[in-house]
């Protein structure tokens, strides 16, 4: 069942609990995210970068929402990242039922204008927005952008930026960063600063970057308001490094159908501790 991330978050913001959002660069990822969510019966997010798209080309994004139409789960099919118009406009020709628009790195005003004229495009045929405050981190290690220095989102600024955006939801910088954490640093979510933001919001608040960040953490942040998080490198890294053991222990392997099927699983096991942790199992009965 696709819907869009308003209706998708709506509930989940009412009985507190978050949805993840999964970035799908392959159709084996999508599959593991799919079956996974069907047998938890946990609505779920799956969400593409312009980076991916442009790999994968709009074809792969027909597929995307032929599988949503037909999963017995509520399903958001999500631009990650959007950076331009031309990004959000291809999305939502693709089908697309949300899409984000990232103008954390511009000036503030430079940010309220491209994403009031985004909310304007994409409400218009009933695609929900997702804007950003504060820049979130990037280790190095992933295409989804950030910076090399976290600048923390302003409660103020959020107040201020709903009012005149009227995005849907709103991803904010507490201390996270795009991509696999080196093995000797541990990240630190600034909980109190969330605190703040969602006594100062009315709508629901997105982590991204979350990778490497403690169970208990997270499920802290869904407490204070967080209804999605985004998930990228926990999936993928299990997913090819289960491709490489099989590739190490069968040499001379070469067809898909042989190769991915043991990877699949292994991404299913981090699919589904995310969604127990995040609390979304059994929610799809909310819809």
């Amino acid at each position: 069942m696709l819907i869009n991330m308003k209706e998708l978050l709506s509930i989940a913001r009412k009985n507190q609990f978050a949805v993840p959002a999964f970035n799908i660069g392959s159709l084996e990822i999508l599959k593991a995210v799919i079956e996974s969510a069907e047998e938890l019966n946990a609505p779920v997010i799956l969400e593409i970068h312009p980076t991916e798209i442009e790999y994968l080309t709009n074809a792969f994004a027909e597929t995307v929402k032929r599988v949503a139409y037909e999963a017995k789960v509520p399903v958001v099919i999500h631009l990650d990242h959007g950076g331009t118009k031309a990004d959000i406009i291809r999305a939502i020709n693709c089908g697309f039922t949300s899409v984000m628009i990232d103008g954390s790195t511009l000036s503030y005003e430079d940010n309220i204008n491209i994403t009031q004229e985004v909310t304007e495009i994409a409400h218009s045929v009933n695609v929900s927005v997702e804007g950003e405050l504060g820049t979130i981190g990037n280790t190095g290690l992933s295409f989804e952008g950030g910076t090399s220095e976290i600048i923390y989102a302003d409660p103020r600024q959020a107040e201020d930026f709903i009012k005149r955006t009227k995005v849907d939801t709103l991803a904010v910088a507490i201390g996270t960063a795009h991509g696999l954490y080196p093995k000797n640093f541990k990240p630190k979510l600034k909980l109190d600063l969330l605190e703040e933001i969602k006594n100062k919001t009315n709508i629901p608040l997105v982590l991204h970057g979350g990778s490497g960040n403690t169970d208990e953490e997270v499920a802290s942040a869904v407490k204070l308001g967080v209804c999605k998080v985004n998930i990228s490198s926990d999936v993928k890294s299990v997913f090819f490094n289960a491709v490489k053991k099989y590739m190490e222990e069968n040499p001379d392997a070469y067809e898909p159908n042989a190769i991915f099927p043991s990877c699949i699983i292994e991404a299913k096991k981090v699919v589904k501790h995310k969604l127990e942790l995040l609390d979304t199992v059994n929610k799809a009965e909310l819809y």
